[in-house]
């Protein structure tokens, strides 16, 4: 079969850290091939590298049989290349038809043609049905789903022939997947090729031919998908055959306090109603769809968003509808992770030590004074105890790999020693390595009487994890109930609506 695109001994490092060693990789024409490996394996820099944003130290690349190495990603667009990044690249400022055709606009006399602007970007959209995304609206209206369905509507428009897929469907919802393999399925038929980057195994499985593991920069497996099972998968990925992804945990054996009460929670438009109590030593799962409103409900019980009508109440203590803020529920000991972490989960342009110790600076501070030493400590301590790959806690947040990222939010509620964590998504976007890690520290704070409230729209996390669960639908959450007293199939039932739980 021809050859669309083919890297040979791609090397690439960044002063001291090598960040490629020794890729290779065919992509044949046609082709739907994943490329898998845990945070920090190179996945990103190689699809920078093919992009044209950074230049290889060493090695060759071929488009068609002949030899390509871009300058700058323009001419990596020229050659028929588009990358989608998992972190959107669009304009907010600008409209849905002036990102969508941005560089490629028709004019007539030099003025903008609009009309054919607007045409071209509906036959487009048109794939979508995406009722939220119109020609005209602005890009920084839209849900963060509907901004992924632009950014690939962009490569659609430019033509691309080589597709690079950069964690897709991180952000879509279930019918926006199955739309977007839909399309890439399409794509393949028509001989565009794609380069697809998931973490979600059975995702590669549905949508994939084959694949290559990166693991520590070098390209260690290449094969047909169909053939290989997903632990021979995980064991390329980590260099070891993983036994479990969940840890075995005993559930308490008495009835617990409680340590977080809420009810009849509101926060309109999203959340309309939401009742329950949270127990010391327990992890309570709110599954839900993208826009049910689990997200609003972290966000109004921790004080980011005013609650319309409802309590919630802190050790038997209970503030006033609306009169809670962030500093305060610090103090109670409440800990948040947002499921935005380059929005409002990090300070990206403060290193690894600020991030981790911002929310507790007295535990390393003497007389109003940073104690810099003590502070490096601390964070050195939690960057070791979660295997964080940095090149040491002073580096820059937003240098390192989206998974590392997020376990630097999850070392700060550590460090926090908050009573109650706030988790939205707490493995979006994190490789199977990285998931088991976050995974045995959720459980530890568990064991050691903290109170986990953890929302995932994963539910074979929700399954392995959890003690308890409720589901949220339009705004309002399900009855509590025991983990086995719920399927997959009840779970998603009760998030669409499908079934009158309260």
């Amino acid at each position: 079969m021809m050859l669309a695109l083919s890297l040979k001994g791609i090397h690439k490092s960044f002063g001291p850290t090598v960040a490629l060693d020794g890729v290779d990789l065919e992509l044949r024409q046609g082709e739907v091939h994943a490329l898998i490996g845990e945070n920090g394996a190179g996945k990103s820099t190689l699809m920078n590298i093919i992009a044209g944003s950074l230049q290889p130290d060493q090695g060759k690349m071929e488009i068609h049989g002949k030899p390509y190495s871009p300058s700058n990603p323009l001419d990596a667009r020229t050659n028929g290349i588009a990358l989608i990044h998992q972190e959107l690249s669009l304009c907010p400022h600008l409209s849905v038809a002036e990102n969508v055709l941005m560089g490629i606009e028709s004019s007539r006399f030099g003025w903008l043609d609009r009309d054919q602007l607007i045409a071209r970007t509906n036959e487009v959209l048109k794939t979508f049905h995406h009722a939220d995304i119109r020609p005209e609206k602005r890009v920084g209206d839209l849900s963060v789903a509907a901004r992924q369905i632009v950014e690939i509507s962009r490569a659609l428009a430019a033509q691309a022939r080589i597709i690079l897929m950069d964690e897709p469907t991180s952000s879509l919802q279930r019918e926006d997947v199955s739309q977007l393999f839909t399309l890439i399925r399409k794509l393949s038929a028509e001989g565009i090729s794609v380069i697809y980057i998931s973490h979600f195994l059975e995702e590669v499985r549905q949508i994939s031919d084959r694949f290559t593991v990166l693991r520590d920069g070098r390209s260690v497996a290449t094969g047909d998908i169909a053939n290989t099972s997903d632990d021979e998968l995980i064991a390329k990925m980590v260099g070891r055959a993983q036994q479990t992804l969940f840890p075995v945990r005993t559930p308490p054996t008495e009835k617990p306090e409680t340590i977080l009460e809420v009810r009849n929670l509101s926060s309109p438009p999203l959340l309309k109603d939401a009742s329950f109590d949270l127990r010391r030593g327990e992890i309570l799962g709110i599954a839900g769809l993208m826009g049910s409103g689990s997200t609003p409900l972290l966000r109004a019980i921790f004080g980011l968003e005013p609650p319309e009508s409802g309590s919630i109440a802190v050790n038997k203590k209970s503030l006033p509808s609306g009169r809670s803020t962030p500093a305060m529920r610090l103090i109670e000991g409440l800990g948040y992770l947002s499921e935005d972490r380059k929005g409002d989960g990090l300070t990206l342009n403060q290193s690894i030590a600020d991030n981790v110790t911002v929310t507790k600076f007295d535990s390393c501070s003497r007389w109003g004074w940073l104690d810099l030493s003590a502070q490096r400590k601390q964070a050195e301590r939690l960057v070791n105890a979660l295997k964080i790959r940095t090149q040491g806690v002073q580096q820059d947040v937003g240098s390192l790999s989206g998974g590392n990222q997020q376990k630097v939010i999850v070392a700060r509620l550590l460090h926090q020693d908050a009573d109650v964590f706030l988790l939205d998504e707490p493995t979006r976007g994190i490789d199977i390595g990285s998931k088991a890690q976050v995974y045995e520290t959720i459980a530890a704070c568990a064991a050691n009487n903290k109170a986990v409230l953890m929302v995932s729209s994963y539910l074979p996390e929700l399954f392995g994890m959890c003690d308890r669960l409720a589901v949220m639908s339009r705004g309002r959450l399900s009855e509590v109930r025991n983990i086995d007293q719920w399927t997959p199939e009840s779970v998603l039932q009760a998030a669409i609506g499908a079934a009158d739980l309260r």
